[in-house]
């Protein structure tokens, strides 16, 4: 794997700092970095990965290290799960043009997917989602793909941009989406027409009032997607306030964590994008600590994933036998991490949350199990 190195810039982060900076149970004294002697790629599980696009956004706009920023933050923050091996590959070199930059990154995701590696994605542009959907259309595998964004990017025009990138995510043939969930869309920005449009392919969005309410929701939402993006115009502005278009309303700091924490419990997750950070918009570096404590939070979320058990082992799991309606399923809760799953009457287990399960015990059917059967017809 280390021909992939071919695609990043020469100067690493971690270059910058001068040997004793960081304390040995400190992130920055732990992250493998390709500049270090004892650099092997092989032996990540989770691998960090910059890329400074912003032309997707500004045809014109530079291409900038932000994801320096976060590192620096990161870095200083105290590492409590050593058995998780960590890489910090650096950041992509800037292309010729922006699909040029594309094309590298998607090389780089695609090559550790395959390698079974789950990537941190600190980048530019919102468009570069893309690239982590395409790593699957690639493979030629179908994914579900889960995005939390103000806004819901489907405008049209002739070049991929950071406003139109899902209408080729989501309508190119063939294509690759098996499910597609959007999450904290503040609706006075979406047009009805398209909401209803998208409702009618059983995708699945959550507006910022619903997921703020009942936040242990997303998690099964989480749980079942093979990549996470996050633009962070997703946060109201108090709590980021360096990011250009925010809005006053949005989701918190915790409540932020709290979803990349979700994303790294997956066990299907491959990647995680956070998007449209730009460092020169944030000199107390406020909103870089944000980005920063919510990579360790994925981190903290993928040590759970790392424990649970397969739902083969039965004797991990209470198995529940509910009737509702007129139908009858089996639910499963996890010893080990309180999760839930329930199945489907074609026999297949999917996520959900103890809230499907104590309606489903009133005798009510929970409408994550009508959409799945909806999407099954």
């Amino acid at each position: 794997m280390n021909e992939l190195l071919h695609y990043f810039e020469n100067q690493q982060f971690i270059e910058t700092m001068l040997p004793g900076d960081y304390q040995p149970q400190q992130l920055g004294a732990q992250i493998l970095s390709i500049s270090g002697a004892d650099f092997n790629l092989e032996t990540a599980e989770i691998v960090i990965v910059g890329c400074g696009e912003w032309r997707g956004s500004d045809a014109n706009a530079n291409y900038h290290q932000s994801a320096d920023s976060v590192r620096e933050e990161l870095y200083k923050m105290y590492y409590w799960h050593p058995e998780i091996k960590i890489a910090d590959i650096g950041n992509i070199m800037q292309g010729e043009t922006v699909d040029d930059t594309r094309a590298a990154l998607l090389t780089v995701l695609y090559e550790l997917h395959a390698a079974g590696k789950v990537v941190v994605l600190i980048g530019g542009s919102h468009d570069l989602t893309l690239q982590q959907y395409e790593v699957f259309k690639k493979a030629r595998v179908r994914a579900v793909g889960s995005v939390a964004d103000m806004l819901i990017d489907l405008d049209e025009s002739e070049a991929i941009t950071d406003r139109s990138f899902l209408m080729n995510m989501l309508t190119e043939t063939p294509n690759y989406i098996a499910h597609y969930n959007h999450m904290a869309f503040q609706t006075y920005y979406a047009h009805p027409k398209m909401l209803e449009t998208l409702d009618k392919l059983r995708f699945d969005f959550y507006r910022l009032g619903a997921v703020r309410e009942k936040i242990e929701e997303m998690e099964p939402v989480l749980r079942g997607s093979n990549f996470f993006s996050i633009d962070m115009n997703v946060m109201r502005h108090c709590n980021a306030p360096c990011i250009k278009n925010v809005s006053p309303n949005g989701l918190d700091g915790e409540e932020i964590c709290q979803l990349t924490r979700f994303a790294g419990m997956s066990g299907k997750l491959s990647s995680l994008g956070i998007y449209s950070y730009d460092s020169r918009l944030d000199p107390e570096r406020i909103t870089a600590r944000l980005l920063s404590q919510m990579i360790w939070y994925f981190i903290d979320g993928y040590s759970v994933r790392k424990t649970e058990a397969e739902l083969s082992n039965t004797d991990e799991f209470i198995t529940f036998h509910i009737p509702f309606t007129e139908y009858e399923t089996v639910f499963m809760k996890s010893k080990r991490t309180n999760r839930w799953w329930m199945k489907l009457p074609n026999e297949v287990f999917i996520p959900c949350s103890y809230n499907d399960y104590e309606l489903a015990s009133s005798d009510i059917m929970p409408e994550r199990w009508l959409r799945e059967q909806e999407r099954l017809v």
